[in-house]
């Protein structure tokens, strides 16, 4: 290389110029090289196998919806969407949403909670004071709403949808009062009449009834959601652990980890469901704010379904027309695979 450099620049003093001028190239030579090596495996590496287990969108018929720029929600039957809510001009995120017995669908969306019929009639809503947020949301019969509103101080409600009255309304608490965005995202009222709250920015499991009083709390760092499962455990998700059932002591009763589904990418698992088939069925998150990714062809999976073994037998992943349906937080399954219903109460509230 030297002899090289000397033909090449005729005279010592140019052969000591170009020298220098080498050595301080080859850092970034380097570092250049490094890089594209590394863009370059991040490209080429799947986020999922090239075949994926399941019947795809004609596994299930569900009513979808996820945290996304836009505000849709989309149901989907034999494969096809059959109906579907598009909002691109309004603000805020869906980070639940109910599909009601009757038809009417529940949803919060950050900024506040609404109640549309099946031909997109607004029959009810709730705009969340400036500097506060709503991102979970249950029906009570058909009649009545349970709600957290994230915030200083963060609150859950209890309100009737057709006389407009708060019947009912505790403060919860929060690990930092100021930083609003991140202190919930779900809630679910159990088969007792219970509700139970995943505390995201505490990283807790509290069990509440209907005076507000604290009846469990277990630690789960990172928890997002949590579902009361027929047995008497819960059902959490969240970015520590991909899924987890935990009972009322806080043991691990069963988990599944990204460890034990490898050959997936699913790195933000929001809300878990346990289907009447004895499998669990996990939603993955995308994130279209912060993710640089252009690969349409290699996008995450959007859910899948994971067998009490830990195998994964269906996948859902469609990001492209006629069925785009974009990021997923929730899935409820129609028909006779069931799902939530708003027969449930709330302590003395039906």
């Amino acid at each position: 290389m030297v002899d090289l450099i000397k033909a090449y620049v005729g005279n010592q003093r140019h052969f000591y110029f170009g020298l220098f001028i080498l050595l301080l190239l080859l850092p970034s030579i380097s570092m250049n090289s490094l890089a594209q090596q590394v863009a370059a495996n991040s490209k080429d590496k799947p986020v999922a196998p090239e075949s994926l287990p399941g019947k795809g969108l004609g596994q299930f018929d569900f009513f979808y919806a996820g945290e996304a720029k836009a505000r849709n929600m989309y149901i989907v039957r034999n494969g096809k969407i059959t109906w579907s809510y598009i909002d691109t001009v309004g603000k805020g995120e869906i980070s639940d949403a109910v599909l009601m017995t009757n038809g009417n669908i529940l949803f919060a969306h950050q900024f506040g909670v609404t109640l549309i019929s099946r031909d997109k009639k607004v029959l009810w809503n709730y705009d969340a004071p400036a500097g506060y947020e709503t991102h979970t949301a249950q029906p009570i019969g058909k009649d009545r709403v349970v709600f957290i509103q994230n915030g200083n101080p963060a609150k859950l409600f209890v309100i009737n949808i057709r006389t407009g009255k708060t019947e009912k309304e505790f403060e919860l608490p929060v690990k930092n009062p100021t930083s609003v965005h991140g202190q919930f995202r779900h809630a679910r009222l159990t088969k007792s009449g219970t509700i139970l709250v995943a505390h995201m920015d505490m990283g807790k499991v509290s069990e509440y009834d209907i005076n507000g009083k604290q009846l469990l709390s277990i630690d789960v760092p990172g928890v997002w959601s949590a579902e009361p499962l027929n047995n008497g455990n819960i059902l959490v998700a969240g970015n520590k652990n991909l899924v987890q059932e935990i009972n009322r002591k806080g043991e691990v009763v069963w988990e599944c980890t990204s460890g034990d589904i490898a050959d997936y990418k699913f790195s933000s698992p929001q809300i878990a469901i346990r289907l009447a088939n004895g499998n669990t069925l996990v939603n993955n998150w995308f994130d279209q704010w912060g993710s640089k990714s252009s690969d349409l062809n290699n996008l995450p999976v959007q859910a899948i379904e994971i067998t009490p073994g830990k195998k994964v037998i269906w996948v859902l992943r469609s990001w492209t027309e006629p069925v785009n349906l974009g990021p997923s937080t929730t899935i409820q399954l129609l028909g006779e695979h069931g799902g939530i219903s708003e027969k449930v109460h709330f302590g003395y509230i039906k």
